[in-house]
């Protein structure tokens, strides 16, 4: 059996009030430092024989948390993990956002709506799912930790559950949050959703 530590980023300073997506230099700030390694010391409970992220910098900075605690190098980046290619949508405001019928379309009906220069929720889903089983298949038995964003791990236990696209929103993803699932013969299982560390 693999089980995978599903770990959403730590909150950056503007969390909640824009679309960061792929935006360059989107860091951590103070409090988001503090989190990742309140996260970094939760894992220590945990027997974690690799960890990945995502190559954006909140990621990445999220991770090294992680490693500094539990004393495990980042073994990789994955690009199959990365945040959402939201094209043109990457850095506005989701007060700006609101206004925007596509937007509104894409919250309505991802299964249907592709980004503005970016991609689809199919896609997205279809690269998290292509790496989590890539991953199972190289490190039966293990624990790997894969440290990603909200929607790239929401679209992943979308799809192990067998849930609808649009469906999304009925699954929480908060920042600092683990989400484990294991994977073996048998199939896939949701061990737990959201575990969010304060």
């Amino acid at each position: 059996m693999t089980t995978f530590l599903l770990i959403r980023h730590a909150a950056h300073d503007r969390v909640g009030a824009y679309l960061a997506g792929r935006t360059p230099g989107v860091r951590l700030g103070e409090a988001g430092l503090a989190q990742a390694e309140r996260l970094g010391a939760r894992l220590r409970r945990e027997t974690i024989s690799a960890l990945y992220c995502s190559p954006l910098e909140r990621t990445r900075q999220t991770a090294e948390a992680i490693a500094v605690a539990t004393g495990l190098p980042i073994a990789g980046v994955l690009d199959e993990i990365a945040e959402v290619e939201f094209g043109i949508w990457s850095g506005r405001d989701f007060d700006d956002l609101n206004q925007d019928p596509e937007w509104r379309i894409w919250n309505m009906r991802r299964s249907l709506a592709r980004t503005p220069g970016g991609e689809t929720y199919s896609e997205v889903q279809r690269r998290a799912v292509l790496a989590i089983e890539r991953l199972a298949a190289e490190g039966p038995d293990e624990t790997l930790a894969l440290v990603s964003h909200g929607d790239v791990i929401r679209s992943a236990v979308l799809h192990y559950l067998g849930m609808r696209i649009d469906d999304w929103w009925r699954v929480e993803i908060g920042p600092a949050s683990i989400t484990r699932l294991s994977i073996d013969g048998r199939g896939t299982r949701l061990l737990g959703l959201n575990e969010v560390v304060d």
